[in-house]
């Protein structure tokens, strides 16, 4: 039937997945890094999406589709709710983690733009480089990333900053053991990964960097 649905430029796609998140019926999904419209059935034509897409990659377009299935749907969102729970993952940064209740955060600010490039806090420390999603992600957060680290957060996708620049002054100005970066899956979010090996390699430093990857669902990766 001829109506309207939306259509996903995927030159533009930066696979950030926010399109996924927005979309209640479960219509797209990321492919191999870009958002997808995988069952027509699904969509209701409503466009929850576009907003979402910082990219603007996501636009109506009227034409031949499967008719909208709202009966499709609820099944599909009956079989996600009574699907078994994914065990959460096991640290993998440290075998004994001690448990917090109250917050890990002890120094301040945490934001990459704001934090000075040579402060007291930084001497002889291992620092955390943190992608801002993660926290919210990852409910271990706290207690296995941030206790006994120095915390730093960004988003290289919307913070309008380089941060390599900033991170090699901060490696170069002071005493830093190691640096552990906690990223999402999301293809975007490299690239604070790439910014910290950039500032390690520039600082001329030689330290121990550990990546570790948060995918959607609250689990634990290393890259």
């Amino acid at each position: 039937m001829l109506r309207k649905i939306i259509h996903i430029d995927a030159s533009r796609c930066d696979g950030c997945g926010l399109c996924v998140t927005a979309c209640h019926e479960g219509a797209i999904q990321l492919i191999n890094g870009v958002a997808c419209l995988t069952r027509e059935d699904f969509c209701d034509g409503f466009g929850d999406c576009l907003p979402a897409c910082p990219q603007n990659a996501i636009t109506f377009t009227e034409r031949e589709a499967a008719a909208y299935d709202s009966a499709a749907v609820y099944q599909h969102k009956m079989q996600l709710s009574q699907s078994p729970n994914v065990a959460p993952a096991q640290p993998i940064v440290s075998p004994i983690v001690p448990a917090v209740s109250a917050s890990a955060l002890h120094t301040w600010p945490v934001q990459l733009k704001l934090v000075p490039v040579e402060a007291t806090f930084f001497n002889n420390s291992s620092l955390l480089i943190a992608a801002d999603c993660t926290a919210y992600a990852y409910a271990g957060m706290h207690a296995e990333f941030m206790t006994g680290r120095v915390t730093l957060i960004g988003c290289p996708k919307l913070d309008a900053a380089e941060y390599s620049v900033k991170l090699t002054q901060i490696l170069r100005l002071n005493t830093i053991r190691d640096v552990t970066v906690v990223r999402m899956e999301v293809p975007c979010c490299a690239g604070i990964v790439r910014s910290v090996m950039t500032a390690v390699q520039n600082s001329g430093r030689d330290m121990a960097v550990s990546v570790v990857v948060v995918t959607r669902d609250g689990r634990l990766r290393e890259e």
